[in-house]
């Protein structure tokens, strides 16, 4: 049996309180990975960590839009797309692309547009793994004579990048936005693949919907580690359909210590 772990997003900002987006909870869900790691590395085949990383300027950054006053909306707003036809919010940049992403989201049916505080930004600590995750990785590595896979998602600036395995909406002139099927052939190498990371309600949700939409040869494969990733404060609810049809497609759900039992 060979396993593999995907690590979703477990960033500073985050998983430690002085992050600029800090997920109650990710501190000690990091403590499980890194505990996870070190305990069943000769277990372990493969890691994956994915990185948030995103430009100052970007549609899910305050600077992105402004009122008709000249006002940056705060963040955790909603911008719907009524907002933006309607010239409540207004982008500052690609007005054209905004405005579409914005009314593509709803007529997708995928989560509604929020803006967060500036977060995991280009070269920034906020952007780099947790300490205790790196360290933990770092004697995986030795012990192993592996190196883990860390791959960026989010730098396209007109798009949210929830999911690991494609943008939220995929711009046909932008590679990085489409669907990554070489990470899906990566992960379906292994028998099981153990999801975990940040945030539960978004990114993890977001990936594992992905993999459901676009990986059907991965989902067999797919474990949900239940005690390693916590939800955004007040958003849990936003991806709770999506682990309720995990769970029809009898994807398993575990807490970490009872992972190779």
């Amino acid at each position: 049996m060979t396993n593999a772990f995907l690590i979703i997003d477990a960033q500073f900002d985050f998983c430690h309180p002085n992050g600029a987006l800090f997920v109650p909870g990710a501190e000690q869900d990091i403590e499980r990975m890194a505990t996870l790691i070190r305990r069943y590395a000769d277990q372990i085949d493969h890691i994956v960590v994915t990185l948030d990383t995103h430009h100052l300027l970007d549609i899910a950054h305050p600077m992105f839009w402004q009122d008709v006053y000249g006002d940056h909306p705060a963040p955790f707003t909603r911008i719907s797309a009524h907002d933006v036809n309607e010239g409540r919010w207004i982008p500052r940049f690609a007005v054209e692309k905004a405005t579409e992403y914005v009314n593509s989201l709803e007529a997708d049916g995928q989560f509604d547009h929020f803006i967060w505080p500036e977060h995991c930004l280009i070269g920034s600590r906020g952007a780099a793994l947790h300490d205790t995750l790196l360290d933990g990785l770092k004697d995986w590595s030795r012990r192993r004579e592996l190196d883990y896979v860390a791959i960026q998602k989010g730098l396209h600036p007109l798009s949210e990048h929830f999911g690991i395995f494609r943008a939220q909406v995929p711009d046909p002139q932008v590679p990085e936005t489409q669907l990554n099927t070489a990470l899906i052939a990566d992960l379906e190498r292994f028998d099981r693949v153990y999801l975990m990371g940040e945030a539960k309600s978004h990114c993890v949700a977001n990936s594992l919907r992905q993999v459901m939409a676009f990986a059907p040869g991965l989902v067999s494969k797919i474990v949900v580690v239940t005690d390693c990733m916590s939800d955004v404060t007040g958003l849990g609810h936003l991806a709770d359909p999506i682990y309720a049809e995990a769970r029809t497609k009898k994807v398993p759900f575990v807490s970490s210590n009872a992972i190779f039992s």
